[in-house]
């Protein structure tokens, strides 16, 4: 998904789901930090390097890829972009081992981690929803790719091809180039190719630049994890089921319901259907304005611009950090990482090395400072 689903996207589905708009802002707008919380943030702010929820791409470009540096950058993009399906998957043939861990943390929707991702955030602050609901969204956008680097899980090649709605097709190309995507030409910028299988520029879905972040494509391509048999994304499909699963989640918290995957919240968006298909569908790079004005629509608010300021100055003038917007998101990040971590360790992968759970609601200035001194162990 790109950043103006997950701020303007999320708002709306907290207005379906029967939030009132200062709790669905709170919502939302930690939905969208999630592609904001870097380490070069929280220096900036003297806050924990082990909340970061992304790396920038000055910070990717410096990564070591020796394995604490893998571990650190798998740590990351799976637990908050790219959430494994299935941590189990059985054993494919003529795989060894090295490759059979990478393939069992190709994201995937509904998987046993969604709902372990909604019940960790349960009971918690608006932050800790936010930061699901960006993992729930994430989960469908970015099928079939893994949030660990890896030529033989992440690359394309010239077998990438968009299926039209009237169903011709038109041959994709990447490229690696500081101008935009042309949408048009079916041209778009991507990492540079790299035959070594832990180079950065293979990690997540930087071999497909943004295409996998927009609703309107439909996309078929060849990858090599599955043999070279051709797969088909149908974004237009997995976005509107992402948006429902999203209202459903959102009204399993408010009305403090067991959440279960694979089910889609249908009544709420009754008389919206055609209207969320169209912003969904629409051949843009960006749909903010529209998302923007369903979620006004739908509350009769003003939803503001998603700003990375907001709420800055408030956690660097407060004694008591923990109870600001910021300090609650960071003790959300930590929890969401620590358990995504722990099942990947539990399930006999060191992929991601390995963490400590903090309790519930309990992430003191001593439990950081104790899981920082894990990370120059090698673990979280």
């Amino acid at each position: 998904m790109d950043k103006t689903f997950h701020y303007y996207a999320t708002y709306a589905a907290a207005i379906l789901a029967g939030y009132p708009h200062n709790e669905a802002l709170a919502v939302a707008y930690s939905a969208g930090f999630v592609d904001e919380c870097s380490k070069t943030l929280l220096g900036k702010l003297e806050a924990p390097v082990i909340a970061a929820t992304t790396q920038l791409q000055m910070e990717l470009m410096d990564a070591k890829t020796d394995v604490m540096g893998l571990q650190d950058i798998t740590r990351i993009w799976s637990s908050f972009h790219f959430l494994p399906r299935d941590l189990y998957a059985p054993k494919m043939k003529h795989c060894g081992e090295r490759y059979m861990r990478k393939y069992r943390l190709i994201c995937g929707p509904n998987g046993t981690l969604v709902k372990d991702t909604i019940d960790n955030a349960r009971d918690k602050s608006l932050q800790a929803i936010g930061v699901s609901m960006h993992v729930v969204a994430d989960t469908w956008a970015h099928m079939y790719f893994a949030g660990t680097p890896s030529v033989v899980i992440n690359n394309t090649d010239d077998y990438f091809f968009e299926i039209m709605p009237d169903g011709t097709e038109n041959q994709i190309r990447f490229k690696h180039s500081l101008s935009p995507d042309d949408v048009e030409k079916g041209v778009y910028m991507s990492s540079i190719y790299q035959f070594d299988e832990n180079s950065i520029m293979n990690l997540g879905h930087g071999r497909a630049g943004h295409l996998p972040d927009y609703g309107f494509c439909v996309y078929k391509y060849l990858p090599a994890w599955g043999g070279y048999k051709e797969i088909i994304k149908d974004n237009p499909s997995d976005y509107n089921h992402a948006f429902r699963q999203m209202i459903y989640a959102l009204r399993c918290f408010r009305d403090d319901v067991e959440f279960k995957t694979d089910i889609y919240d249908e009544e709420a968006i009754k008389g919206y259907e055609d209207e969320i298909n169209a912003i969904i569908t629409k051949r843009h790079p960006t749909c903010a304005d529209d998302w923007k004005a369903l979620g006004e629509k739908l509350s009769g608010q003003t939803v503001p611009e998603f700003d990375i300021n907001t709420h800055q100055q408030e956690y660097m003038d407060a004694s008591d950090k923990d109870n600001t917007f910021l300090g609650k998101f960071f003790e959300a990040a930590i929890s969401q990482k620590s358990m995504v971590t722990n099942r990947i360790y539990e399930s006999g992968s060191m992929l991601a090395g390995y963490s400590v759970t903090p309790k519930r609601n309990m992430v003191t200035k001593k439990m950081l400072d104790e899981m920082a001194n894990d990370v120059s162990k090698g673990g979280k």
